[in-house]
C-alpha cells in the first residue's frame, strides 16, 4: 500500500490532468483530447490492477461503489458510441448537452469521493495521534 502522502500527490496529479482535459475541450483540440483519453484509459487499466490488489483490505461498501462507477462509465461509453452513429444538428446539440451534464455529474461525484478520501486521511491521522499518545503514556 502506498503511503498517504504519495496517494495525495497522485490525486493532485490526476486533478491537474482533468484540468488539462478541460483546457483542450475548451480549445476544441480534438487530437489532444483523443490522446488524453487514450492516456486515461491506460491509467484506468493500471488503476484497476492496483485497486484489485488492495480490494481485500477495503470494506464492502467501497467494492459496491467501485462496481457502480464502472457500470455507469461502461454505460456512458456505450451510450457515447451509440450517439456517434446518430446524425443531425439538433441531435448533436442534445448529445453534447447530455454529455456535458454527465461529465458534470461525474465531476461532482469525484469531488464527493475526494471529500471522503480527505475525511479518511484526517481520521487516520487522528487515530495515529491517539495511538501515539497512548503509547507515550504507557
Amino acid at each position: 500500500m502506498k503511503p498517504l502522502s504519495e496517494q495525495i500527490l497522485e490525486l493532485s496529479q490526476r486533478t491537474k490532468r482533468a484540468e488539462d482535459v478541460m483546457a483542450a475541450a475548451q480549445a476544441k483540440n480534438r487530437a489532444k483530447l483523443e490522446s488524453q483519453r487514450a492516456e486515461i484509459d491506460k491509467s484506468i487499466e493500471a488503476g484497476k490492477a492496483n485497486v484489485d490488489a488492495a480490494r481485500k483490505q477495503v470494506e464492502s461498501r467501497w467494492d459496491e461503489t467501485r462496481h457502480s462507477i464502472e457500470q455507469r462509465v461502461a454505460t456512458l461509453r456505450a451510450d457515447t458510441e451509440a450517439r456517434r452513429a446518430e446524425r443531425g444538428a439538433k441531435k448533436a446539440e442534445r448529445r453534447a448537452e447530455d454529455a456535458e451534464q454527465e461529465a458534470s455529474d461525474i465531476v461532482n461525484f469525484a469531488l464527493y469521493v475526494l471529500d471522503e478520501a480527505e475525511y479518511a486521511v484526517i481520521d487516520a491521522a487522528v487515530a495515529r495521534a491517539d495511538a501515539d499518545e497512548l503509547a507515550h503514556r504507557g
